[in-house]
């Protein structure tokens, strides 16, 4: 498959994925979440970092700017854990 075509194929995959994770999210759940930086494990970050576009690109653990999405206060008591990107 040419690197076009996979990236065609990925952006709409995560598109359809985000679809359909709206639709099961409500707004007060999605209150009830935060970002939670420096705890993902390598390759299971939720979203984008500084050197990558996607979900499950980290390169390493713990890496400082690849997150997971947690429920709100669970972060702080995550060992290495902050809310802001470094």
């Amino acid at each position: 498959m040419k690197k076009t075509n996979f990236a065609v194929a990925a952006a709409v995959t995560s598109l359809l994925a985000v679809g359909a994770t709206t639709l099961t999210t409500t707004p007060a759940q999605a209150a009830e979440k935060e970002k939670c930086y420096g705890v993902a494990k390598a390759g299971k970050n939720d979203c984008a970092t500084n050197t990558s576009s996607c979900a499950g690109t980290s390169t390493q653990d713990a890496q400082k700017d690849a997150f997971i999405v947690v429920p709100k206060g669970l972060c702080d008591r995550l060992a290495g854990g902050s809310t802001t990107s470094s």
